[in-house]
């Protein structure tokens, strides 16, 4: 008999080794891991239900909503201790958040195509055929078995931060097993939350219909199921770029023009159908907020790829974002720094970043009492970033208004609409983000 754990690997790996479809042009379903629709339909209510918080008050959704393409429209966003939805999301004075949520909250468009093979802002989740769990992360190997993808694996982190899910430090069972380390077993992090959602019996039919081999339900279940609802919802193939690309209209006369700058300027980074290398990038981003430090750090500085490899090389270099869409995902860069897809292009080029003539009032940040510009008033910080950086092709006013009509041909209405939308309710009967 095959394990349930080498079949998962096997997955994993045949995902990461897969050769492009779109190397004939458009892409096909072979681009794209199979659904299981009937975890896809619990995944759903599980991405929208509030209960997998540690104060069962945030869901998946309050960070990643249809209503802003899957993202929140804030530059830097509110996990515990804020109240409301995007960029209507305030603090909670009664209970206000220790810091902000560090980068910008990432669109979730094609995240189940199979050449998606690294994870987040900084790559800290990558498949790698060389493990036993067919993938990479942080954690220890005992937290990696039981996901049945890359998509699945990046969940285990919202739930275990105490600014995102988890809540506070001691004021829930769930972020108390978080702070004195138990993730795993009898009374850790993952367990309580398990628990909790198979406490709930249309919860359990519902996984007795998606895994009917699965006898019990664990965190990576819960996983696999947001996993597959997120692949479905959220695959973006049907803007009009794609109908160009498998021949069945033109593109109108600007935008072809603004093709042929996106080939000559762009795509060396933005490469392939969904305009990403899936590689790493020094560019000179604005840097704010508290950045990313252990508790007992004091700094607040963000170094990227680099606190992932440990290599001085990769400082300050973040993803290639996906461009699918890209005209519903402002505000855009890691720190979302510019509200509009102008602004980001005129500061995203050339061999001196706009670092340090940044206007901070482009920044989205709902108020409250943080030091949010540590690294911005430190002239040597800003240096630091501004020599790590790449040189950017130059684009002109003209060619800047032909890519932007480009741009908007990558827009996909169906995907932006959703495929199963919001649900009326969650089984949890917890309120629901609109």
């Amino acid at each position: 008999m095959v394990s349930g754990k080498v079949i998962r690997k096997a997955a994993i790996i045949a995902a990461f080794v897969a050769g492009p479809a779109w190397a004939d042009g458009a892409l096909t379903d072979a681009d794209f891991a199979p659904v299981n629709m009937d975890a896809a339909r619990l995944g759903q209510l599980l991405f929208y239900d509030p209960i997998l918080s540690g104060n069962r008050n945030i869901s998946c959704a309050t960070c990643h909503h249809p209503k802003h393409a899957t993202s929140d429209g804030l530059s830097l966003g509110i996990g515990e201790g804020g109240i409301g939805l995007g960029p209507d999301r305030i603090i909670d004075p009664t209970n206000p958040p220790e810091q902000r949520i560090p980068r910008h909250s990432p669109a979730l468009f094609n995240l189940g195509a199979r050449e998606f093979t690294v994870m987040f802002h900084d790559g800290r989740i990558e498949a790698d055929p060389t493990r036993d769990s067919g993938l990479r992360t942080p954690m220890g190997a005992e937290m990696e078995a039981g996901f049945d993808s890359l998509l699945s694996a990046q969940t285990m982190f919202p739930v275990l931060s105490a600014d995102e899910m988890a809540g506070h430090y001691s004021e829930n069972d769930v972020s108390k097993a978080v702070r004195t380390g138990r993730i795993t077993g009898d009374g850790g992090a993952w367990d309580i939350l398990s628990d909790r959602v198979a406490a709930i019996p249309r919860y359990r039919q519902m996984f007795a219909v998606a895994y009917p081999d699965r006898a019990d339900i664990h965190f990576t279940d819960i996983s696999n199921a947001i996993a597959e609802f997120i692949a479905f919802e959220w695959r973006s193939d049907s803007s009009l770029y794609d109908a160009y690309l498998r021949s069945e209209t033109k593109l109108p006369d600007r935008a072809q023009q603004g093709l042929e700058v996106f080939d000559a300027k762009c795509a060396s980074c933005h490469a392939g159908p969904f305009q990403t290398d899936h590689g790493f990038h020094a560019v000179g981003q604005p840097q704010f907020g508290p950045g990313k430090a252990a508790r007992f750090e004091r700094h607040a500085r963000d170094d990227g790829r680099m606190r992932v490899t440990g290599k001085l090389r990769d400082a300050y270099a973040f993803r290639t974002p996906s461009l699918r869409n890209v005209m519903a995902t402002a505000p855009y860069g890691h720190t979302g720094a510019y509200p509009d897809i102008i602004s980001f292009l005129k500061a995203h080029q050339g061999a001196r970043p706009a670092i340090s003539a940044y206007d901070r009032s482009l920044a989205t940040l709902p108020a409250m009492d943080a030091q949010d510009w540590r690294v911005l008033d430190d002239p040597d910080q800003i240096a630091g970033i501004a020599a790590s950086a790449v040189t950017l092709p130059e684009l002109d006013a003209k060619e800047i208004e032909r890519l932007v009509a480009f741009l908007q041909t990558l827009t996909d209405q169906t995907a932006l609409d959703g495929r199963l939308g919001i649900p009326a309710s969650v089984p949890s009967g917890l309120p629901i983000d609109r």
